[in-house]
Parts: C-alpha cells; sequence; structure tokens
C-alpha cells in the first residue's frame, strides 16, 4: 500500500500554481499531522472543534499551520471556531455570517469564509441556492472582520463522476460571476474532476491519511 507521505507527494506534484490542498484531519492523530506538516503541508481540515483543539494545541509549535472549518458549524460552536481557525468553508446563511461576524469583532480576530453553495437537491446538505446567495452577497461582504474569498459546495453522494463535474462547473461559473477567487470543492473520490473544473482548494482526507481512526 502506498504510505500517505508517497500520496501526499504525487498529488502535491500534479497541483498548478493557484490551487490549494487541504489536508482533511479529522478522525486522524496528531502524529500523522506531524507528518505531512514536516513534508511542509500547511493546510488541515477540522469539522468538529472538540476533536480539533487538541491537535491545534500539541502542534502548536509549527507556527506555519493554518486551520480550516470545513464542517457545519453550529451557532454554539461558533466563538471556539473563530478563536481557533483561519478559515471556515462551510459558511451556509446569512445568519451564519453575521454571527461570525459579530463573534470576530468581540475576539479581535479576522476570518477568510467561503459560502456554501447548493447545486443540486440533497436532503443532507445545508448553504445558499444561487439566486439568495446573488442577493446576500453584498450584505456578507460588508460584514466587519469576514473576507468572502469563494465558494464551497459538496456532491450528493450518489452523483456519478460526470455529474460531479457537471456540478463543480457550475459552481466555478457561479463564483466567477460573483467575482470571488476561490473554489473549495473536490475530496478524496472526486479531486480530479474538481480540479478540470476550476477548484482553488482540494479537501482531500482517505488519500493522504487512509481510513479514519474514530
Amino acid at each position: 500500500m502506498v504510505s500517505s507521505i508517497e500520496n501526499w507527494k504525487e498529488i502535491h506534484a500534479q497541483l498548478p500554481k493557484g490551487v490549494n490542498l487541504l489536508a482533511v484531519s479529522k478522525g486522524h492523530s496528531l502524529e500523522s499531522i506531524q507528518k505531512l506538516t514536516e513534508l511542509g503541508q500547511v493546510d488541515f481540515g477540522e469539522s468538529r472543534l472538540q476533536e480539533a483543539i487538541p491537535k491545534l494545541n500539541g502542534l502548536i509549535k509549527f507556527k506555519k499551520i493554518q486551520w480550516h472549518f470545513v464542517g457545519h458549524l453550529q451557532s454554539n460552536k461558533v466563538r471556539g471556531v473563530v478563536r481557533n481557525f483561519n478559515f471556515i468553508h462551510s459558511v451556509d446563511s446569512h445568519a451564519l455570517a453575521e454571527r461570525i461576524s459579530r463573534i470576530a469583532v468581540e475576539e479581535g480576530r479576522s476570518l477568510q469564509i467561503m459560502l456554501q453553495v447548493k447545486l443540486a437537491e440533497d436532503p443532507s446538505k445545508g448553504g445558499f441556492n444561487p439566486e439568495e446567495l446573488k442577493q446576500k452577497l453584498p450584505s456578507i461582504h460588508n460584514l466587519s472582520n469576514l473576507l468572502p474569498t469563494g465558494l464551497m459546495t459538496i456532491p450528493p453522494i450518489d452523483f456519478c463522476q460526470d455529474q460531479r463535474r457537471n456540478l463543480f462547473e457550475e459552481c466555478r461559473s457561479l463564483a466567477n460571476q460573483l467575482d470571488l477567487k476561490d473554489c473549495s470543492m473536490g475530496m478524496s473520490a472526486d479531486w480530479k474532476e474538481a480540479l478540470q473544473a476550476g477548484a482553488t482548494w482540494l479537501r482531500l482526507g482517505s488519500c493522504l491519511f487512509g481510513s479514519r481512526q474514530k
């Protein structure tokens, strides 16, 4: 079996300039994160605050690490995420953006955010629909201590390869219309389709770390 180190090197070598590899480390050990950090991996993604905090504390000596929150963000977890993360990829409503902004001001923090967009029917996923996003974006741009840099999307689990590629292309097109540079899309099973469609952040977990430990 190819090691996580070899996988990281192989994938990293395929990424063009302007495309970022986000190592989604949820469910994986501090030691496995450190191994990739020592190779030069900077960006890591977590989706559960309680799991993330021990990792952040345990890796505090690695000053270059940038932490990204990638999961559904509950309102009661916002303060903890604002205090500990540099990026949020999953802002799925205007109300959540307002709450993040208010708490960021209180905490003296500034965060880059991605706006989660829902481009296909999927009861398991949240997010803005495109028309709603177009209406709300000017207001979100005016929120203090937030920098909206792009869109995030996740295809329904039952989509085939072509459907995923089409959805990724739709996300890229919408981001371009809204003058947002980033698209956070593509995971271990479909990152190549996302890359071809114009992703700037690839969220990769199992193909870097293997199966989750918990």
